[in-house]
């Protein structure tokens, strides 16, 4: 095993242990996405995406002057605890939450010393922007209101869900669409938005209906990484992909790819997922 997979790349703790043993409440969760229609079967290219593919961006210059914590200063500090957040109301992504419900999701983990919440997609769904409108308007409302959005772009393979299945392409339509609204989302609350996190265990292989190659991930990081330094997202923001212990290089050697040191190399931190009940439940020892 090469040594670099385990090498923190920032003196921030990998936050994945935090946002995946959660409470479950009935209002939240961590829950899996549901299989989506099909996405045109187009292979995705392994160049770096033209930057024209987030012309829907705001630059980051334009900005109003940001006075929040940094991710090096919430990441690994227990005093900003952190929450997988769903705010669906009735079991189905086909009713979305209001910004007044979510207001009041928010209050409750606010009372519960949560400071950060994870979103899996940025334009599948409306909940990540009204989530970021929700949390605007608290902290117009109250100054001392803090919360933060480590905000997930949702990555798909060719043909996920469904029986044609491409785990080494990606689904160019329905990848560039979730990126270019995170980039949209990151720019518009750069106050509130302090992680963009590409995939989530989108890499490891029991995701059957929707696992990639890490060449996929790395090269979205490596366009977003290509986006900050060009003045084109927030300096501050840290990009890294959601993925289990296994696909960062912890599981068996298939894993263990050039891509994948390369992954290692082009992420801020790496964000780490790992479940004691789960995994024990499929690896007894």
């Amino acid at each position: 095993m090469q040594p670099t997979i385990f090498t923190p790349l920032k003196p921030a703790m990998c936050i994945g242990s935090l946002l995946a043993a959660i409470l479950l409440l009935p209002t939240f969760g961590c829950n899996t996405p549901a299989p989506q229609d099909p996405q045109p079967n187009a292979a995705e290219k392994n160049s770096t995406p033209d930057e024209s593919a987030s012309s829907e961006n705001t630059d980051a210059s334009n900005q109003a002057p940001r006075s929040s914590a940094t991710p090096g200063e919430i990441l690994g500090n227990p005093a900003y605890q952190a929450f997988c957040y769903g705010g669906y109301r009735q079991g189905t992504r086909d009713e979305q939450p209001t910004v007044e419900q979510i207001m009041q999701d928010l209050q409750i983990l606010h009372a519960m010393n949560v400071r950060i919440v994870r979103t899996y997609n940025s334009g599948q769904f409306e909940h990540a922007s009204t989530l970021l409108k929700a949390i605007r308007q608290l902290k117009s409302a109250d100054p001392e209101f803090e919360m933060y959005v480590m905000l997930g772009a949702w990555i798909n393979c060719d043909g996920a869900w469904t029986d044609e299945r491409n785990h080494q392409a990606g689904d160019v339509e329905g990848n560039k669409a979730e990126i270019d609204a995170a980039v949209r989302l990151a720019n518009e609350y750069p106050d509130i938005v302090k992680v963009i996190a590409v995939g989530n265990e989108a890499m490891v292989h029991w995701a059957t209906q929707y696992y990639v190659a890490p060449s996929i991930i790395l090269k979205w990081v490596n366009h977003l990484q290509d986006l900050k330094a060009n003045d084109k997202l927030p300096a501050d923001i840290w990009i890294t992909s959601s993925d289990n212990y296994e696909s960062w290089g912890g599981g068996e050697t298939v894993y263990r790819t050039a891509d994948l040191e390369s992954l290692i190399k082009a992420v801020d931190y790496v964000s780490l997922h790992t479940y004691p009940f789960h995994e024990t439940h499929y690896d007894p020892e």
